[in-house]
């Protein structure tokens, strides 16, 4: 079939993603994105450091930071978001801010990060009070509880897994059940960190089940990164991303909480063996 008379692909509008260098989920990040949007993606230089709080300040450090977006300036973002809550809450607030004024002033467009987001998606559902999940090893999870409690959010409960490589791996069975224990108190939101674990088909079960809204790493990333461009990010049932005009639409009804989405890989090994990151 002849297409020369097309003209060429439809325009694309750009956001620029830096991610850690064992970033494994692009494919997750592409489902919030409309059509009309490209994500430009690329990672920091792999560093031999198992996750910790040492790797989160290794991969956001600022002239890594400064490389990485300058790299991906070629491709002309209109903004850029560095897709890590770990790298982005380990040096608290006034640390999030300056990793933000060093890409926005090496690329000269508007940049945020993924714990910057998290803020944001949480001033914008007026949640003070929320449950947190992590996989991370209980160092790494209580600084997000740091940097939460600096920014005046409250951790009802907590719940986490411990791992140090190889999050993209656990299941949403895990992620679900890990979300059930945490929710102990009265909380306003669930929020599920980091960028590597998935969480997007699980969102809108555990929405239905907990009523109450469910936040993840790459989900307020994408919608503060698309926001900032004016546009809105997609996803089914997921309280963060309704449109005003839909706000008041009953969604309809979800599977119970006997009828956990299955994961689409095998199954890692039991927790114990497990090890993982963002």
């Amino acid at each position: 079939m002849d297409v020369s008379f097309l003209g060429g692909p439809r325009p694309q509008r750009g956001v620029g993603v830096v991610a850690p260098f064992d970033f494994a989920l692009d494919r997750e990040l592409w489902r919030w994105v409309p059509d009309n949007v490209s994500l430009r993606l690329t990672r920091t230089p792999y560093v031999p450091v198992e996750v910790s709080l040492d790797l989160a300040r290794l991969v956001s450090e600022h002239e890594t930071l400064r490389d990485a977006v300058r790299a991906l300036g070629v491709s002309e973002p209109e903004v850029v978001a560095y897709a890590c809550t770990s790298g982005s809450f380990v040096g608290g607030l006034a640390g999030e801010r300056a990793m933000c004024e060093a890409m926005s002033s090496a690329g000269e467009v508007p940049s945020l990060t993924t714990s910057g987001a998290l803020l944001e998606a949480l001033d914008e559902l007026g949640a003070g009070r929320i449950a947190l999940v992590t996989p991370y090893t209980e160092s790494v999870t209580q600084a997000l509880e740091e940097y939460l409690a600096e920014a005046g959010v409250t951790v009802t409960g907590r719940a986490f897994l411990g791992l140090t490589r190889h999050i993209w791996k656990v299941p949403y069975r895990s992620v679900v059940d890990m979300a059930r224990q945490a929710v102990v108190g009265a909380a306003d939101a669930l929020f599920i960190s980091c960028t590597n674990l998935p969480t997007y088909d699980a969102i809108p079960q555990l929405e239905a089940e907990l009523r109450m809204p469910v936040l993840s790493a790459n989900q307020v990333t994408m919608w503060a990164a698309l926001r900032g461009i004016g546009v809105h990010a997609v996803g089914p049932y997921q309280a963060l991303l309704l449109q005003p005009e839909a706000a008041e639409v009953e969604p309809p009804q979800m599977p119970s909480a006997h009828q956990a989405p299955q994961p689409q890989q095998a199954q890692p090994a039991q927790p114990e063996e497990q090890e993982g990151w963002t």
